[in-house]
């Protein structure tokens, strides 16, 4: 799978009430006439459970090393989402499959497909109509019967994507459409080979001049690009299950059967970002800096460190700064 390319994947839900998944949660769950080709065979659920162990003890250790499970560190819970009926309990990423999850969430909450197909509501303001914003507390007592998951994806394909979708292809006179206009009008400069950038939108370097600064500022980031430590606080929760984009085909599955959703979600494969869906975001990166590089791992740095990333493939993409106007 190319996982620069944006994916869209849908589940349809009957309204068939699920099992609770914390009875026996490392059990293998037997196929059935119905779910066979959605669900993993032993061998591979096994595989699987094993990939996620990995994750979950490497989350732990670099918590532990980085001291972020100390009590002086708050736990945020603003963009979780607590499915009661069917045990299981979301943290939403932007630009992480969140498109994905939050039209699954929504059927979980009863909209039908039909309505959700051609209402103009924005996906997020229907679910939290549904799923109140909950505190921590009440995260930590569903936690006891239900399934805790989040999608990670490399921070800088995150972002990547997060700029070809909202600022590239931004609606005309939409939020991220006025800001990328600010963006040009602060940023845009004329390079040492005397060219200025022709493109109406921000280029990415201008872009990631415009995140660092605000970084710098501590002012409060676009939740498209807001570092998901920040979003999700995963040292202060317990995560069943991390799904990651590059594996994220299997470890759907593995969460569906693990969580026995089998009875009541089909996966349904769609790409949904803007512009060239098999475009290699990393090209992007050929535009920056090695020191606007050095700031968005330090931005990110606690996504990168958490979730096993590693950012030195990028280092030989970005430009030599001595030869950069």
């Amino acid at each position: 799978m190319d996982t620069s390319d944006p994916i869209r994947v849908l589940f349809f839900f009957s309204r068939s009430e699920a099992r609770n998944p914390k009875n026996g949660i490392e059990m293998y769950y037997a196929f059935d006439n119905t779910t066979e080709e959605i669900l993993l065979n032993r061998e591979k659920f096994e595989a699987v459970s094993g990939r996620m162990e990995r994750r979950r003890a490497h989350l732990e250790r670099e918590c532990a090393r980085a001291g972020l499970d100390r009590p002086q560190h708050k736990a945020y819970a603003w963009e979780y989402l607590i499915n009661r009926q069917y045990h299981v309990i979301w943290c939403n990423i932007f630009k992480a499959a969140s498109t994905s999850w939050m039209y699954n969430f929504n059927l979980m909450a009863n909209y039908s497909a039909a309505f959700l197909d051609k209402t103009k509501e924005v996906p997020l303001e229907l679910a939290r109509k549904k799923y109140a914003r909950p505190t921590a507390e009440m995260v930590k007592k569903a936690q006891t019967d239900s399934i805790t998951f989040l999608i990670v994806r490399h921070p800088l394909e995150r972002l990547a994507s997060a700029y070809n979708d909202k600022i590239v292809h931004a609606w005309p006179k939409s939020f991220h459409d006025k800001m990328g206009q600010r963006i040009v009008k602060k940023y845009r400069k004329k390079k040492a080979s005397g060219q200025v950038p022709t493109e109406r939108y921000p280029v990415f370097e201008e872009f990631v001049a415009y995140v660092l600064d605000e970084a710098k500022a501590k002012r409060a980031l676009d939740m498209h690009w807001t570092p998901y430590t920040d979003f999700c606080t995963p040292c202060k929760f317990r995560f069943d299950v991390i799904l990651k984009f590059e594996t994220l085909d299997e470890d759907q599955r593995f969460l569906i059967q693990l969580a026995h959703l089998q009875s009541v979600v089909r996966p349904e494969w769609r790409n949904s970002g803007k512009g060239a869906h098999h475009r290699d975001m990393s090209q992007y990166y050929t535009r920056l800096r090695r020191d606007q590089l050095d700031g968005l791992y330090k931005l990110y740095k606690y996504d990168f460190q958490l979730f096993n990333y590693s950012i030195d493939n990028y280092y030989e993409m970005v430009q030599d700064t001595s030869n950069y106007g």
